[in-house]
């Protein structure tokens, strides 16, 4: 990894970091609550809903995936949760602070999460927002194929190449 995710690290997530991945979840959403003529308080009373329910279907529904938190010079800036208990892996989120965006960081860590699976003979799924283009054309990059629509999320996967 080059520039600053020369120094990125990863470590699992813990109840000290639910204050923290609840405020990266307000971040992630910020653009579109940005329009949405509501209160502050609603705002916040809102995205610590979405965030509980959002964090209750992941630990329930992907119970041995490791959810981590991505530390810059020990400073968390976002967060990738992945499981590898089953083929294929799962990608089940990546997400860093609007700050930290676009800097290849994600890019990066992406790049491990393949390099891993293709080590033990796994390819990788992801599901993708449909109207979030960044992510899907950076998917794409990446190597991910699209799949199937499944309500608001397109499905995509990565296969290792054959060598």
């Amino acid at each position: 990894m080059t520039g600053a995710s020369t120094a990125v690290a990863l470590r699992l997530a813990t109840r000290a970091d639910i204050g923290m991945l609840r405020q990266l979840y307000g971040d992630l959403r910020a653009g579109e609550l940005a329009v949405a003529p509501w209160p502050d308080a609603l705002k916040q009373a809102f995205l610590d809903q979405q965030f509980a329910l959002q964090h209750g279907h992941y630990t329930a529904h992907f119970p041995h995936a490791d959810y981590q938190v991505i530390e810059l010079s020990a400073q968390a800036i976002g967060r990738l949760y992945l499981d590898r208990s089953c083929e294929p892996w799962r990608l089940i989120d990546i997400g860093l602070f609007r700050r930290w965006r676009g800097q290849g960081i994600g890019s990066a860590l992406i790049g491990v999460a393949q390099r891993h699976a293709s080590m033990c003979n796994s390819s990788l799924d992801l599901h993708v927002q449909l109207d979030n283009h960044a992510a899907r054309a950076l998917y794409e990059r990446l190597g991910f194929r699209v799949g199937a629509i499944a309500g608001h999320h397109q499905a995509m996967h990565w296969q290792p190449s054959v060598s």
